[in-house]
């Protein structure tokens, strides 16, 4: 039976980040990981080959649609789809090789296999039995389950099976309009695929600005996918050819059917935690699913710690990862806190969508008096130049403080631009903080800088 100071089962975003940091932190570390890869979903059928998917079909719409303005002539590549796919495959494994190397380099141990929880304390392994003071379940999400429809993961898929399908389908169905439909759309409408958007709303990318998600949802329609809003999905029935999906309209309950090749159901996540034996070992759970923990992730078991998907608050990689780094502090004496105020969530289509902090529909249901700056991206030269000038961004700063209390950005490198925001807003600064901030010329930071300006006196390129 071997010992730990800290086992952590799941190695994902939130387990290998909180194992690393508590080896560093001189804590005897084991993580506990089925897949033949750590990295989790993650990197291994989510954030990382997804974008490098959405990565080689920009490459491609770039060159059928904006090459020959630039004086880059003649003709447009193909796809090889088995190249592309290997292409996603070298990228994830350059990924997870990485991780396995920086566990050898802090002596994290990596126990393969799935884990379940005897009894407090211990985690038991195949027929071994670990011990360690403290435990942490690290564990992630699967893909939810629709009613009536039947996943295969050939032509009725999760967002696993999108990155796998053997060719590019003619015709897709997406079900739900949230950043893995939208992603996984956004790919397969520039390899040619006619993708249809069904969503149970009325609008796209629930918890977005409104304002952000209606600019969102007319720059998608014109880059060819088509959106069913307000429909309630029924069941989809499987076909030799073509599966057919049918739904009712919530505004007048009438019934309509769609066929494609392949449908997605991208309808959110939920917590994997099947097997580790919570229940026999009396875990306190919450009704959708979650571990139930207090504000130090502790479980109402002694030792026994839960973060990241598993745990309440937004399925994003970095949240976990936040909290893995946060515990390891906690576990090691130390303090350890994650300000939920300020994690920003990027949608990575072109253009990228990217938000931090409360949006304006979220303030004026506090009744909270705030000022807008915004700044439109066909003022910044640097966006015109790469024919990215939709787009936005949207600052929101308290009335009377001017103390930044959100941004949200539609446009070029919206993921990368919305830190600076958030690192503004770790520190309470003002909107005038950035807007007294010299920005590089040409940048598309810049336009950041004007929204902020647009928050005082006004922008001065519009």
């Amino acid at each position: 039976m071997a010992s730990f100071d800290v086992i952590i089962i799941g190695g994902g975003p939130g387990g290998y980040v909180c194992a690393i940091r508590c080896a560093q932190l001189g804590l005897k570390t084991a993580v506990v990981e089925g897949r033949d890869a750590l990295g989790g979903t993650c990197l291994n059928v989510g954030c990382i080959p997804s974008k490098a998917l959405l990565h080689a079909t920009h490459s491609l719409h770039e060159a059928e649609h904006n090459f020959a303005k630039m004086g880059l002539k003649g003709k447009s590549p193909s796809v090889d789809w088995n190249q592309m796919l290997a292409y996603k495959d070298e990228v994830i494994g350059t990924n997870t090789k990485g991780i396995e190397f920086l566990f050898k380099k802090n002596k994290v141990t990596w126990i393969k296999g799935w884990a379940s929880l005897p009894a407090a304390g211990q985690v038991q392994v195949g027929d071994d039995v670990h011990e360690a003071k403290n435990i942490v379940i690290a564990t992630g999400s699967e893909p939810s389950a629709l009613p009536g429809v039947e996943i295969d993961e050939k032509t009725i898929v999760t967002s696993t099976g999108a990155l796998t399908l053997p060719k590019v389908p003619k015709s897709m169905v997406v079900i739900g309009a949230g950043v893995i439909g939208l992603e996984m759309g956004s790919v397969y409408a520039r390899l040619g695929t006619d993708v249809t958007v069904v969503e149970y709303l009325d609008a796209i990318t629930p918890g977005m600005d409104a304002e952000v998600a209606r600019a969102f949802q007319k720059i998608l329609t014109k880059q060819g996918l088509k959106f069913i809003l307000g429909a309630a999905v029924q069941t989809v029935d499987k076909g030799k050819s073509k599966n057919t999906l049918h739904y009712k309209l919530r505004k007048d309950d009438s019934s309509h059917s769609l066929e494609a090749e392949v449908v997605l159901v991208a309808t959110g996540r939920k917590p994997y935690t099947a097997g580790l034996g919570l229940e026999a070992l009396g875990v306190a759970m919450l009704a959708r699913g979650q571990i139930k923990t207090d504000e130090h992730f502790a479980t109402n078991i002694k030792g026994l710690y839960a973060i990241g998907d598993a745990i309440v608050g937004p399925m994003l990689a970095h949240k976990a990862e936040d909290e893995g780094m946060a515990l390891a502090e906690i576990i090691a004496g130390k303090a350890g806190h994650v300000n939920y105020d300020v994690i920003p969530g990027v949608v990575y289509t072109t253009p990228e969508v990217a938000s931090v902090g409360k949006t304006e529909e979220q303030l004026k249901e506090q009744g909270r008096a705030y000022k807008v700056g915004k700044f439109s991206f066909m003022g910044n030269g640097r966006a015109k130049a790469v024919f990215q000038g939709e787009g936005f961004v949207k600052l929101l700063a308290d009335k009377a403080t001017d103390r930044i209390l959100g941004c949200h950005i539609i446009g070029p490198a919206a993921g990368d631009l919305i830190h600076e925001v958030c690192v503004a807003m770790e520190f309470g600064a003002s909107a005038q903080d950035l807007a007294l901030t010299c920005h590089a010329h040409p940048t598309f930071s810049e336009a950041v800088r004007e929204a902020a300006l647009a928050c005082g006196d006004g922008a001065i390129h519009a």
